[in-house]
């Protein structure tokens, strides 16, 4: 696989920013069958990429667009945050999600510890995150434990029900 990741481009922005939308919608559709709302707003997006710290990174193969992250650096304290990761629609499952993980974790090696949240019911990415990317979970936000983070600005829809929230310590 002739595997690059870099720094988005300016140029690639609407098209990196669509093709995670489809591929957390369908990850919706998958575990709750049709969907008539939109899993992943453009906001909650933006609101990513313009994080004080935050850096994105398309994957790309052999020229073309395959998946991404947006990571948010904290440089003081080395507690850094995973933020979107994603491998577009149907091409899953061929190992780039892991190339694009171990890439970041390698333009990164003074991260103490990263943290990233998933939605409960994702479990291809629970299984991703804990047994491909050697997370654990150390907690899990519901209507009995919110997360102290979430802003109540941001609608999470009528499948929501809570997410897991996952570290790696690195050193």
């Amino acid at each position: 696989m002739n595997f690059e990741l870099r720094i988005l481009q300016s140029e690639h922005t609407v098209q990196f920013k669509e093709d995670m939308q489809i591929a957390f919608q369908q990850s919706a559709v998958e575990g709750f069958g049709a969907i008539n709302e939109q899993i992943l707003p453009e906001s909650h997006i933006d609101r990513s990429l313009n994080a004080e710290g935050s850096v994105a990174y398309e994957a790309v193969v052999g020229g073309e667009l395959v998946g991404g992250a947006i990571v948010v650096i904290d440089k003081k304290t080395q507690h850094n945050y995973l933020d979107f990761l994603y491998v577009k629609n149907g091409i899953q499952s061929k190992g780039i999600g892991q190339a694009i993980w171990k890439a970041i974790e390698k333009l990164h090696p003074e991260t103490n510890v990263w943290e990233t949240c998933t939605p409960y019911f994702e479990k291809r990415n629970i299984h991703f995150y804990v047994n491909k990317c050697g997370f654990h979970i150390v907690e899990f936000f519901n209507k009995w434990h919110k997360d102290p983070n979430d802003s109540d600005d941001i609608p999470m829809g009528d499948y929501f029900e809570g997410m897991f929230r996952f570290e790696k310590k690195m050193k």
